[in-house]
């Protein structure tokens, strides 16, 4: 692929993911994502086979993003250091009011059951590395899943009840309940 070409396929996967975290992969049509990308739709086919495909890819690339900057940590952190850095990112006002970079969990759950497997095995395979890393022994790998479903869960509800006092103490108690 040259390099305008990738450089073309990265804006409209930027474009996606923003789309996918405020939204969902359903909703957001290729149009407005093409749009927000600065192009028009009659490229997209270039680039995509599918909206699908786009919206997995981004989908994808994000997950993979928190997988890297949990692996970024320090080695030395023990697990109980860790995981406390990853709940205090997650469950943060920052990364609940982050429109790019921010984890499409929370808008893209509620969907997945109605996209093509491709999804599910993309968050399967995510939640067992997630798991693999938070959990400081094997021991703890249910405790690493309750986690995840709370913070998954809670940020969600803070993203719907958007910035405000309500959605800050939401946030704080989801911590404290992983923590």
């Amino acid at each position: 692929m040259n390099d305008k070409k990738a450089q073309t396929r990265e804006r409209i996967l930027k474009a996606a993911s923003a789309a996918l975290i405020q939204r969902g992969p359903a909703e957001p049509s290729v149009g407005e994502m093409m749009g927000a990308a600065g192009l028009t739709v009659g490229g997209f086919y270039a680039h995509f086979e599918s909206k699908d495909a786009l919206m997995l890819e981004a989908f994808k690339q994000l997950l993979a993003e928190r997988r890297d900057s949990i692996a970024q940590m320090d080695a030395e952190l023990t697990g109980e250091e860790r995981r406390a850095l990853i709940v205090a990112f997650y469950l943060s006002r920052k990364h609940r009011d982050s429109t790019d970079h921010a984890c499409p969990l929370p808008s893209s759950i509620g969907e997945l059951g109605r996209l093509p497997d491709d999804f599910r095995q993309a968050l399967n395979e995510h939640m067992e590395l997630m798991v693999a890393q938070m959990a400081a022994s094997p021991e703890d790998t249910d405790k690493a899943l309750v986690d995840i479903a709370l913070m998954v869960g809670g940020l969600a509800l803070a993203r719907a009840l958007g910035p405000g006092e309500l959605s800050d103490r939401l946030l704080r108690a989801a911590k404290s309940a992983v923590l």
